[in-house]
């Protein structure tokens, strides 16, 4: 099992809590990075700005897709799925990416692990439909 993946699953049942970014207490899809990233690297590459739970709605730049680039190792669409990868998605058609999340099983029935509002974190099936709002991945440094 991959290491990104097993430390991902120890955020399981977190709450969601937009703005949070702490494992048994709350988070949101970017905080359950971040908490991945410091379990991994130690101290986080920058501190994201505050941000409210519309953020994504009224902008066209592709904040969380620039960040990722900067800190982590973005992977041609050719490349082959593996656990551990990061996912970042676009909700709806025109708008920016703006959701996060590991992939935590590939093969035939993919699957990922997210921080989503109403559920916490939680690992849900990568159905046709998420698969299709993937835009981007990456690997961890």
């Amino acid at each position: 099992m991959s290491e990104v993946v097993r430390i991902a699953e120890g955020w399981i049942g977190t709450p969601y809590v937009h703005q949070a970014s702490t494992r048994g207490c709350g988070t949101d899809c970017l905080g359950l990075l971040r908490g991945v990233w410091r379990e991994l690297q130690g101290a986080e590459p920058e501190t994201p700005p505050a941000y409210t739970a519309d953020w994504a709605e009224c902008g066209r730049d592709e904040v969380l897709w620039n960040a990722a680039m900067r800190h982590m190792d973005e992977l041609p669409a050719a490349d082959e799925w593996q656990a551990g990868q990061v996912l970042l998605f676009r909700m709806r058609q025109g708008a920016i990416a703006k959701h996060l999340g590991i992939l935590s099983h590939d093969g035939l029935e993919p699957r990922f692990i997210h921080a989503y509002n109403y559920h916490g974190v939680i690992e849900s099936p990568l159905t046709r439909p998420w698969a299709a709002r993937v835009v981007a991945r990456f690997r961890f440094p």
